[in-house]
């Protein structure tokens, strides 16, 4: 994985918005039946036993008990019975979305996977389908949980994930200028400096820039500076004069900075890493 999406994956996981509007478990009945809908709603379906259909798109599946199936939102479906032995299934709907996108539109993740531990995930279903008739704050919290681990859990078995992402042209581009930044920290740079490297006009640049690495050109400048500022404090006996030149600071700015985002002055920083080597 490029550098850039660890960055976008590292900054924007921690923003992923959850709702869960249904769980349930259902026999269902033999008048289950959708033809060619669009949901904005994701669903969750972990099928027990019997037989049925659902059809992504153009493509028609045969659910198995065992399976657990991921149908995304904005997708054309259908879905129905193929005889009397109906589904008896665990089911959900969610919404996903990261910032103003929805999960699956930035991720590829498989349609459905075997589950190998169907005792656990059963017992997930169970609690969320508990908690979601709760009505207090901490049933909120259990269920984005479970919920994440049955995402988590198609993830680990879609070997190839494509983060969908960057695939966008504009992705190299900004791989490079981060690269370009984290490699020329002792310059002197401006928001103008970095899109016109990048090619881009600054305000566009600033846009595709938070989009890529979920902060500003600026900030993100003064974090990797100040990541780099510990390391060299804690690796080398470089002064605090000659680590400031290093990040391209002066010593004030950068002393001031390092103790409003780090929590101490370089030089306590220092002696608190000495301490405990």
């Amino acid at each position: 994985m490029k550098k850039t999406e660890t960055l976008f994956w590292r900054n924007y996981i921690a923003n992923i918005q959850l709702h869960v509007s249904i769980a349930q478990s259902t026999k269902v009945p033999n008048s289950w039946k959708a033809t060619d809908y669009t949901p904005d709603f994701n669903k969750f379906y972990f099928i027990q036993s019997g037989t049925g259909f659902v059809k992504m798109e153009d493509k028609v599946y045969f659910p198995k008990p065992g399976d657990l199936y991921l149908l995304p939102a904005d997708t054309t479906q259908s879905y129905g019975t193929t005889s009397n032995d109906t589904f008896n299934k665990y089911w959900c709907h969610f919404t996903a979305k990261v910032g103003d996108s929805p999960l699956f539109n930035l991720i590829d993740a498989p349609l459905f996977i075997k589950v190998n531990d169907q005792k656990k995930v059963k017992e997930q279903f169970e609690q969320l389908i508990h908690f979601s008739q709760e009505d207090s704050l901490s049933s909120l919290f259990h269920m984005n949980a479970i919920l994440l681990q049955l995402i988590a859990s198609m993830l680990d078995k879609s070997g190839k994930m494509k983060s969908k992402p960057f695939s966008n042209p504009s992705f190299e581009k900004m791989d490079y200028i981060i690269n370009y930044v984290e490699t020329h920290l002792s310059e002197s740079f401006s928001v103008e400096k970095m899109a016109a490297i990048a090619g881009f006009h600054p305000n566009y640049f600033i846009q595709l820039f938070k989009q890529f690495t979920g902060t500003s050109p600026i900030r993100f400048l003064n974090q990797r500076r100040m990541e780099k500022a510990r390391h060299l404090l804690a690796t080398t006996d470089q002064n605090i004069c000659d680590i400031a030149d290093n990040v391209g600071m002066e010593v004030s700015y950068f002393s001031r900075m390092f103790r409003e985002q780090i929590g101490f002055s370089p030089s306590q920083f220092r002696e608190v890493i000495l301490n405990r080597t």
